[in-house]
């Protein structure tokens, strides 16, 4: 009974996602090597954009919660509405 919930959570039986998962790594490490991309590049992206955020003196933050106060000023009533639309038509 167990190893039935744990195919179903896999999707497969262990060992053909074992074999489908190292096939997937061959070709899209395949892939990620031709585009002469490599995991460690990502990993110093992700460092370099949090680093210029900080660099940034939170502006960046600032102007982002500008951006949804300003969105929410016009989604929240919309939204609102709608639900009074639709618990009206009940």
């Amino acid at each position: 009974m167990s190893n039935d919930k744990f195919n179903r959570f896999l999707g497969d039986s262990p060992g053909r996602v074992l074999i489908r998962l190292i096939f997937l790594s061959l070709i899209v490490g395949i892939v990620l090597a031709a585009l002469d991309f490599s995991p460690l590049s990502l990993i110093y992206s992700v460092q370099d954009f949090f680093v210029r955020i900080w660099n940034m003196g939170f502006s960046a933050i600032e102007r982002f919660g500008s951006y949804f106060f300003l969105g929410a000023i016009v989604v929240v009533p919309l939204w609102f509405i709608t639900r009074l639309m639709n618990w009206r038509g009940r």
